[in-house]
């Protein structure tokens, strides 16, 4: 059962995950659920339409309605399974990791997170081999229509002519962006919407031919910058597999880290909502915390992961928030995370700024300066952290463990964490307006991580 991980279902295709493997997980799904229909997503991996039939066939032996959107993203899963009233999700998706890995993401009614619960006792019935008895009614029918409402609710998102003029780069990466993609720029042109999309990569190819759609490697960042420049447009977007997470890159073809796009989606929704709520995670806030202070909104910290920021986002009421890897939650859209809205909302921000990404975005690299996220992996994960809290902590002007350690010096700050997925210490640094901070605070770290 090494497929289950944290928060979803993702294994090496023939050993950790088949296709048997995931007609018992559906069964199991089903059961431990109780829905009477289940939205049906995959992705555009080769292996993946046969797993979505496992799934179907699974679901349907339960004697559930499988409501099949085909090739979607996991964020139209998501809208499909609240839209639609069904009493939960699957996506079948390994999203960005290589060819030779699939999985399934997992949601219940009304796209919310499985409780940790359910999500162990699906587990557990898939590991246990029981037979679990069938039942009748089941069916599998096309929803793939269901598209035309999620672009709708997609475009709500900003009013109407607001946008552009705007000539936007959008790299597919070969995934399942490209017709969803194209399908939401026909809605934004109904809308009144001046925006020239350059398409890159577009053709979904589980092959992947151009590479695994992964942006946050930064040897795949190259040829989305490359067009940019090429196409003198305004951004680029670059998606990974199953969008639910988009990357964004200024006019300079510069890679934008994560935290300035959370600032940019906060001040994007403040300016809208003054005094709204934004949920971010603690690995790098100083430009977040910055644009929520200058739009007159709340800052809202949560552990990073899905589960507890759109947890925190409802019990918060928060209008939006952000992980610096690249998740961004909609309260709007079911609390859930989208790959789509966020360009849309940099879009509109740029609109009324009258601003180029190129320049909001230097302004928050020269004020708060960062690291990026720096990995160790080391023999005892709790024996190091204590070492660098009773090395560093006396000198702190604060400490923080909402997840991990949070040390605030003033001017410069860290936070290292455990990895949810792997077996790795990750460390961010940012300072305020000093680069050279950033160096040393890495450098005084990274030597005692390193005993």
């Amino acid at each position: 059962m090494s497929a289950f991980k944290t928060y979803d279902i993702r294994g090496r295709l023939g050993t950790d995950l088949t296709e048997a493997i995931a007609h018992r997980i559906a069964r199991a799904f089903a059961v431990v659920t109780g829905a009477q229909a289940v939205v049906l997503a995959r992705d555009c991996r080769e292996s993946s339409p046969a797993l979505a039939d496992a799934v179907a066939a699974g679901l349907v032996a339960q004697g559930v309605r499988v409501l099949d959107l085909g090739m979607a993203g996991t964020e139209e899963m998501y809208f499909a399974t609240a839209h639609l009233g069904a009493g939960g999700g699957i996506c079948v998706t390994a999203s960005h990791n290589p060819r030779e890995y699939n999985g399934m993401k997992l949601v219940g009614r009304g796209a919310i997170p499985l409780p940790d619960a359910d999500f162990a006792r699906i587990r557990s019935l898939t590991e246990s081999g029981d037979v679990l008895s069938p039942a009748a009614g089941g069916s599998r029918e096309d929803w793939s229509s269901v598209r035309a409402a999620y672009v709708e609710h997609v475009a709500s998102f900003v009013g109407a002519g607001d946008l552009g003029p705007l000539r936007i780069v959008m790299n597919a990466g070969n995934g399942a962006a490209g017709p969803t993609l194209d399908a939401l720029a026909d809605g934004l042109a109904r809308c009144g919407q001046h925006v020239d999309l350059i398409r890159l990569h577009h053709e979904p190819d589980g092959s992947f031919p151009n590479g695994i759609p992964n942006p946050l490697l930064p040897e795949n960042r190259p040829v989305t910058a490359q067009a940019v420049r090429r196409a003198q447009a305004d951004f680029g977007v670059a998606f990974d597999g199953d969008f639910d997470r988009c990357f964004l890159f200024d006019g300079d073809g510069n890679f934008v880290d994560g935290e300035h796009v959370v600032a940019l989606l906060a001040s994007a929704h403040l300016a809208l909502q003054p005094g709204a709520t934004i949920v971010h995670d603690p690995r790098v806030v100083w430009a977040v915390q910055d644009a929520v202070r200058k739009g007159g909104g709340r800052s809202v910290l949560a552990p990073t992961g899905h589960v507890f920021l759109k947890a925190a986002m409802r019990r918060e009421g928060a209008v939006y928030g952000g992980e610096m890897s690249a998740h961004h939650y909609f309260q709007g859209f079911m609390y859930c995370d989208s790959g789509m809205i966020p360009w849309v909302k940099v879009a509109e921000l740029l609109s009324h700024r009258g601003q180029s990404l190129t320049d909001l975005v230097g302004a928050m690299r020269r004020d708060f300066p960062s690291s990026g996220e720096i990995n160790f992996r080391v023999a005892d994960l709790p024996a190091v952290v204590a070492r660098v809290k009773a090395a560093l902590e006396p000198e702190a002007r604060s400490t923080d463990r909402t997840d991990g350690l949070s040390l605030d010096f003033g001017d410069w700050r860290m936070n290292l964490r455990a990895s949810n997925t792997e077996p790795l210490l990750r460390l961010n640094v940012e300072a305020r307006g000093d680069a050279g901070l950033v160096a040393s605070g890495v450098a005084r770290v990274q030597a005692l991580i390193e005993g």
